[in-house]
């Protein structure tokens, strides 16, 4: 299954649904930037303001989150 075309605010929706959240002291400009931390590491992930981020690129986003492929659409289906 490909991955669908989202928008900035779409992906950052879904990440939030999963623990993600605003990174203190980050995300001015032109990028969101979003943490999670668990009792084993920190993620930072570093989103682009786009209307349509490029399939390249969320796939890069995905693994700074950690999530595979097929967990991120099973994410974004579910509501």
């Amino acid at each position: 299954m490909k991955l669908p075309i989202l928008s900035t605010r779409e992906v950052v929706n879904i990440l939030k649904r999963i623990g993600f959240e605003d990174a203190p002291k980050r995300g001015k400009g032109s990028h969101v930037a979003l943490v999670k931390r668990d009792q084993v590491r920190t993620r930072l992930v570093i989103i682009p303001q786009r209307k349509t981020i490029p399939r390249g690129t969320l796939r890069a986003i995905l693994e700074q989150a950690g999530l595979t492929r097929d967990e991120f659409i099973r994410i974004s289906e579910s509501k």
